[in-house]
């Protein structure tokens, strides 16, 4: 029996009314990911380059997620054809691809996520979760439907080649990371520093010009209300490990035991 797959982010990002707010998936956890899953946001992001996921434990949470409604986006660790062709087979439809810096970069990142003649992925979709074991009908003739790219801005470098980044055939959206963006304008450990929120900014302008949506990571509330002003699409909002911390130092300021740790940043 021939099977559907889900909507794309770039496909429910293209109908919404309002812009979509998400969390980082980083413990690795499939039960933790469906928790996360049922609690009402729009999207969630397993997180490969700075979590402890290996494709195993992306593939459990892709499964866990599947019957609730936010759309999964893995991010790969790196700009790697290997690894993407790997992540993709597992059924992931929606990537993130960190530190994309000028639009050589992102023309790798597209190339890896099609099929030749437009790109190099290898083909495998008999064997893969991708295309259900063969049982999508046309995945390989319509996989570039299924797959949706999101390159992610985070240095000077890619700030002032955003517009090229984003007009580059096969990007879906631009999401700007604020953390080593930070780092690569010396304020490391300082993402509301006014001279990164302008960087930012700068980047929003760049790739709204271009029609491509541009979304961000803010944990502080305040500063995601001022994104979103400015033209976000979609935002992350928070993180699984970030409120199970922040929880149990409540637990521990409130109840007593153990000092909580002093915490800089977010």
């Amino acid at each position: 029996m021939p099977l559907p797959l889900s909507p794309t982010f770039r496909s429910v990002l293209g109908g919404a009314t309002r812009p979509l707010a998400g969390m980082w998936v980083c413990t690795g956890s499939p039960l933790v990911a469906e928790i996360c899953a049922g609690g009402g946001l729009d999207w969630l992001l397993i997180d490969m380059e700075h979590g402890p996921n290996g494709l195993g434990s992306v593939l459990a949470q892709l499964q866990a997620v599947a019957a609730y409604p936010p759309v999964p986006v893995v991010r790969v660790p790196a700009n790697d054809a290997v690894t993407i062709k790997q992540v993709l087979d597992l059924g992931a439809q929606n990537i993130l691809v960190p530190m994309v810096s000028s639009a050589d970069d992102a023309r790798a990142a597209v190339e890896a996520v099609r099929y030749p003649p437009r790109g190099r992925r290898g083909v495998g979709s008999a064997l893969a979760r991708s295309a259900r074991w063969n049982r999508v009908d046309g995945y390989l003739a319509d996989a570039d439907e299924h797959v949706s790219l999101y390159v992610q801005v985070e240095n000077v470098d890619g700030v002032d080649a955003a517009a090229e980044i984003a007009a580059v055939d096969g990007v879906d959206g631009v999401f700007v990371g604020p953390s080593d963006l930070a780092a690569s304008m010396g304020f490391l450990g300082r993402q509301t520093h006014p001279d990164v929120i302008a960087a930012v900014l700068r980047a929003f302008a760049a790739v709204r010009v271009t029609g491509t949506p541009v979304g961000v990571n803010a944990f502080d509330p305040a500063v995601a209300d001022a994104y979103l002003a400015a033209g976000a699409s979609f935002v992350l909002v928070g993180a699984d490990v970030a409120l199970l911390a922040r929880g149990a130092e409540e637990l521990a300021a409130r109840f007593g035991g153990s000092a909580a740790p002093e915490r800089a940043g977010y």
